[in-house]
């Protein structure tokens, strides 16, 4: 028998990213839509990447390309709340990092929703997997880890 997933206190992270939402994020039941959820991990993810200097978006050599997800839903989110992402790294191997992220509603001790994606960092003309991650990926993949 599993146990069901139970989300996580604020704890469990290493940095957070305050996001707002947006009047179209809601759905027809009055709560963001599910899509809404990945688009705030990958915000909140390449936030930190963009700001510590790792990712450029434009002429970086080296981007990530996201090859699994996955979402625990624990409690609704709506707009206009402002979501609070905390963000670590559960791993990190030659050229991939899965990312944990948890989504707590403003102030809220335990997060309404948690899941993972996993990047594999790729030559961005070739598409080929790096042989190393860039030292500043290394840099602040080290501040993410719990």
């Amino acid at each position: 028998m599993t146990t069901r997933p139970q989300p996580d206190g604020r704890e469990a992270y290493a940095r957070f990213v305050t996001l707002g939402t947006r009047w179209m994020d809601n759905d027809v039941y009055g709560h963001l839509n599910n899509v809404v959820y990945y688009s705030l991990f990958d915000t909140a993810v390449n936030t930190l990447l963009i700001e510590a200097g790792a990712l450029d978006l434009h002429g970086g050599a080296v981007i990530g390309l996201v090859v699994e997800t996955h979402c625990n839903f624990f409690e609704s989110l709506a707009f206009p709340q402002r979501v609070e992402a905390g963000v670590r790294v559960a791993s990190q191997g030659r050229s991939s990092v899965r990312y944990e992220i948890g989504l707590f509603a403003e102030g809220q001790p335990l997060c309404a929703a948690r899941g993972h994606f996993v990047h594999v960092y790729v030559d961005r003309d070739s598409r080929r997997p790096v042989a190393e991650l860039p030292p500043a990926y290394l840099s602040i993949l080290q501040t993410l880890k719990r």
